[in-house]
């Protein structure tokens, strides 16, 4: 049966071809952050690996885990304050909402993710030109300046070509969208979390 980790690697080997595709028109490199501020909506899977990543880091460097916690909780916290109510869903629908809130798995200090190897689906697809089923999705506006529309949609590759997360999320039962600062302090109530490698629980 199919699992997040077989999502994961479909999508990485599109955005290893995507890149190759787009060789001198991307700006990505570590440390650039543009992408990494202001919330963006994740889904159940990636809250689910989100939230097993930081339990690996917790084992292996539980201090870095802390920090990481700290920051998403003072994330809520800023949130909250600022949108009471539903406040996950008022910040994915009202315009420009918490846009300089940085991503809690976001290293202040290298620029760097902590929680790179369990990032959102969105974050790993974010820059080069990338098809989502019949949708272009946007590119990064720091990508490809200079090129015209033909020479973009060149680059373009497919990223989920079987519509493997759809059927996983169909499996899992949630349709709903978080961020990633509610993913990570909703750490508590997901005290068994479905493995990377299996599939996810229904």
């Amino acid at each position: 049966m199919p699992c997040d980790r077989e999502l994961v690697q479909i999508v990485d080997a599109a955005m290893d071809q995507a890149v190759s595709k787009s060789d001198g028109w991307l700006a990505c490199k570590p440390g650039c952050t543009a992408c990494c501020i202001g919330p963006f909506p994740i889904t159940a899977l990636d809250a689910l690996r989100l939230r097993q990543g930081l339990r690996t880091l917790q084992s292996r460097q539980p201090d870095r885990a802390a920090r990481v916690r700290e920051r998403a909780l003072e994330s809520v916290a800023r949130m909250t304050a600022e949108f009471p109510g539903d406040t996950a869903a008022r910040v994915l629908d009202e315009d420009g909402a918490a846009e300089d809130e940085p991503c809690p798995a976001l290293d202040p200090g290298t620029g760097l993710c902590e929680l790179y190897d369990a990032r959102p689906i969105t974050c790993r697809t974010f820059g080069p030109a990338v098809r989502w089923g019949s949708e272009a999705l946007g590119t990064c506006e720091l990508c490809y300046v200079g090129a015209t529309d033909e020479q973009i949609a060149e680059c373009q590759v497919e990223i989920d070509p079987g519509g493997l997360e759809e059927r996983l999320l169909d499996e899992l039962g949630e349709r709903g969208q978080s961020v990633v600062a509610f993913a990570l302090t909703a750490l508590s109530t997901d005290p068994d979390p479905a493995p990377l490698d299996s599939p996810p629980r229904p």
